[in-house]
């Protein structure tokens, strides 16, 4: 499926100019963030005192020293199939065994007995696990494509290669070795990144009394400092699902926020190198298709081709052994993947899409700013593109120039930005200080036909004590449009975080200029998080220009460890937001019970409330402020019970605010019904069956009149026939009944079939063989000067699409 751009607000469209004006307001929410800061400093260490935890102080495994052997030639996974080594390589290799829990039971020896043997030779780092289970057939593993293991036990190894306990490669396998990897950022918000790829090998093998994988990394594939003697960090870890358990080496206590500043050290490595790395991917393309083209409003037509090529490229150079050159012509358009379902409808905000395109994957991590400035996806349509990212030293850098051709294609021919291209600059530098802190500094530009957004500013994030992080940044923006329009403003996000055991608590306050604007960023949605393995996402009042908010999640978790129940208690989130005028535009509350069980199941039950406020300039019509309560009550589940299913649910029922009321009537509050199912079957160990279903339902309170259903169902059938080659086909059907009389909607049904075949030799070569068919409820009339669509009752075929897609890496 093609990637399309969300939609953002056009650049002509008419400015907000700053708001200058102080009220009660800016008093008021100065006044809740230090209640809350108070509150939280004051509780935290009474409720989590962080005791039992072996001394050291933040660095609790400080003496914890791992010696790895220099091999003469590679180990393999045959001789440690008897669930020990062979004599050949009995005592050749560094043998861990000592695993320990740091879930469900913080501190108590692994459930199932665990062995790691380690070492290297010149080219490669190679780690053996050999995994007993008591009870080998309820071990939960299969074949299944890169990058998703989700269900299956898993073994990690990360390697903190700098040994500055922030960041650290992950390399994880399941019982048949097929592979996931990423990168682990540590800091307020721990972040596993599987976006990162490399080459490496791996195999995996279930035996009668667990399983065996192992792990072959070629230092190629790293970065590391260009000395004789290497020092490392690493931590291993199992896991292990129907227990809910994760095990590590050494201990990585959930008493001590993080996992790498707990890291023992790696020891042993002489004479290696990093590879040069520099690489060369090539990719060509060919499509046959016809579709139906809306991308200029109003003027839909249908264009085909029976045969449309398109060539790219990626290469990259290592400069210095350290940072990476990365330039892209043509990029690939990432045709091969596929959007999660999301319910669009009624949103006043636009809804986030992660990117899906190669190019823009790789080191995200390296941009990133508490407010989030960079959004690749707003380079629809690049036709080069150069990123420079890497560490040097103390500082960690990001720079990514592109061009985007997608303002010039959606607009008319005589449109002044008819053929024009927006131009995109981002420049990012970070640098280490003191233990596991950071200063940085961001710098963002958009230009288009002498148009410019402009973004800079700085931030910081300190780790205060091992529980414990602060995070702030102020930006400023300018912003010129057509016309001679111009707006300019500040904006500020700061954060205190603790992260405990049994407590967390984090504390934000937001504040945006009603001139402050971001063209390369995302600043719309607001995901809470929420440090725990099961239960569903909360999702914030969205940041805006001209807003002011404070936040605060608490939660607290009981853990009895018994054998069923792992951990039961609260969360609590408030979130009011006014503008800079003092009035509030949200109040968002958000309550929820929780209670988790072995075998990944939980139940929350939830309830959450929120007044609203719209204002003239939100929605046409309007001549005064309204302000519209409503609330919901729903209850979420989920369990990974049985070896062949995960299922999850989420319903709720309360009211909802109407912004798409019919013709000439104002928002209003109507009844709501919503639903969210998921449930991934493996029947067998080469298929993967996931299926999701979204309701989303409004009624008229008074009458009970249906104002629109939406109905969303996805099902993605998956058969890895072996490690390289599998087949997908993905059906989705999309509908929205609409009552006319209650909303502006237009009724309108579509269903969507994907087939791909793909040959994976590894991440950058790979052949994909795909076909694709949509229908809609669509017509087209075609009359002079214009096209126009026609809603019908049945469903037409408005467009197909047959692909080739063939890349190949050449290494250096």
């Amino acid at each position: 499926m093609t990637i399309c751009s969300p939609r953002r607000l056009p650049l002509h469209a008419p400015p907000r100019l700053p708001d200058r004006c102080r009220s009660a307001g800016d008093t008021r929410s100065v006044w809740i963030l230090r209640l809350a800061a108070v509150l939280t400093l004051g509780i935290a260490p009474l409720l989590c005192p962080s005791r039992g935890v072996a001394a050291g102080g933040d660095d609790p495994n400080a003496d914890v020293v791992l010696t790895i052997p220099h091999v003469s030639e590679p180990p393999r996974l045959e001789d440690f199939l008897d669930m020990k080594p062979s004599a050949k390589w009995e005592g050749k290799l560094a043998k861990v065994d000592n695993f320990i829990q740091r879930l469900p039971s913080d501190g108590q020896p692994i459930s199932q007995k665990t062995e790691a043997y380690l070492g290297y030779d010149d080219e490669h780092f190679y780690c053996i696990f050999v995994a007993f289970d008591s009870e080998p057939d309820k071990v939960r593993g299969h074949k299944t494509p890169r990058d998703n293991v989700t269900g299956d036990d898993k073994l990690d190894l990360f390697l903190d290669t700098y040994h500055d306990r922030r960041r650290a490669y992950v390399f994880t396998v399941n019982a048949y070795g097929h592979q996931m990897d990423g990168m682990w950022t540590e800091g307020p918000t721990n972040q596993y990144d599987d976006t990162w790829d490399a080459v490496w090998d791996s195999r995996g093998q279930p035996t009668d009394r667990g399983f065996v994988t192992w792990i072959s990394v070629p230092f190629k594939s790293l970065r590391f400092p260009a000395t004789e003697d290497q020092t490392w960090g690493i931590v291993l870890v199992r896991w292990i699902v129907r227990t809910n358990e994760s095990a590590t080496w050494p201990r990585v206590s959930t008493r001590i926020e993080g996992r790498m500043s707990q890291e023992a050290t790696l020891k042993g490595l002489h004479g290696i190198k990093p590879g040069r790395g520099d690489m060369l991917i090539p990719y060509a393309y060919a499509r046959s298709y016809r579709a139906l083209d809306q991308s200029i409003a109003g003027q839909p037509f249908f264009q085909s081709k029976d045969f449309d090529p398109r060539v790219g490229v990626d290469g990259k150079l290592v400069l210095k052994q350290s940072l990476s050159l990365d330039m892209t012509v043509n990029p690939d358009f990432s045709q091969v993947e596929s959007d999660q379902p999301q319910i669009t409808v009624n949103r006043r905000f636009e809804n986030y899409f992660p990117e899906k395109r190669p190019f823009f994957l790789e080191n995200p991590r390296f941009f990133e700013t508490p407010l989030d400035l960079l959004f690749t996806r707003n380079i629809a349509d690049p036709q080069f593109g150069v990123r420079l990212t890497g560490k040097s030293g103390p500082y960690a850098i990001g720079a990514l120039f592109a061009d985007d051709r997608s303002p010039g294609e959606s607009v008319a021919v005589g449109d002044p930005l008819y053929d024009k291209r927006a131009f995109f600059s981002v420049v990012r530098i970070n640098r280490d200080i003191f233990r596991q802190s950071t200063a940085g500094i961001i710098y963002t530009d958009r230009e288009l036909a002498g148009t410019h957004n402009r973004v800079g500013g700085i931030d910081t994030r300190f780790k205060l004590h091992r529980n414990w992080w602060v995070t702030a940044q102020a930006v400023a923006s300018a912003t010129t449009l057509p016309g001679g329009f111009h707006s300019a403003g500040p904006a500020y996000k700061s954060q205190a975080r603790f992260d405990g055991r049994t407590f967390y608590s984090n504390a934000e306050y937001d504040d945006l200029s009603p001139g402050f604007n971001t063209l390369t960023g995302f600043i719309s949605t607001e995901t809470v998080e929420r440090p725990i393995n099961v239960g569903r996402t909360i999702t914030a009042p969205p940041l805006r220009s001209d807003m002011r908010g404070v936040s605060e999640i608490a939660m607290y978790r009981f853990r009895p460890e018994g054998k069923y129940l792992i951990s039961w208690g609260p969360t609590v989130f408030v979130n009011p937001v006014w503008d800079h005028r003092g009035n509030r535009l949200d109040m968002y509350q958000d309550y929820t019970m929780s209670w988790e069980f072995a075998g990944q199941t939980a139940f929350e039950f939830y309830y959450q409330a929120d007044q609203e406020m719209l204002r003239p300039q939100d929605f046409q019509g309007l001549t005064t402020n309204q302000v519209y309560s409503h609330h919901r009550q729903g209850i979420y589940f989920e369990t990974a019970v049985a070896k062949q299913i995960i299922f999850k649910s989420d319903y709720s029922q309360g009211d909802q605010l109407n912004v798409v009321p019919a013709a000439g009537q104002l928002p209003d509050v109507a009844g709501l019904s919503q639903a969210s199912v998921s449930l991934i079957a493996r029947p067998e160990r080469h298929l993967r069956v996931e299926n999701t279903y979204l309701l989303d339902r409004l009624t008229d309170r008074a009458t009970g009149e249906s104002v629109f259903n939406n109905d969303i169902i996805r099902s993605v059938w998956t058969w890895q026939f072996d490690r390289k080659l599998s087949l997908r086909v993905i059906p989705q059907y999309n509908s929205v009944l609409a009552n006319a009389t209650r909303t502006s909607l237009g009724t309108s049904k579509n269903f969507n079939a994907d087939f791909l075949v793909t040959y994976l030799v590894n991440p950058f070569t790979a052949l994909y063989i795909g076909y694709n068919q949509n229908m809609d409820n669509l017509e087209l009339l075609p009359y002079t000067p214009y096209n126009q669509l026609l809603r019908t009752q049945g469903l037409m075929r408005d467009g197909h699409q047959f692909f080739v897609k063939f890349s190949r890496l050449f290494n250096f």
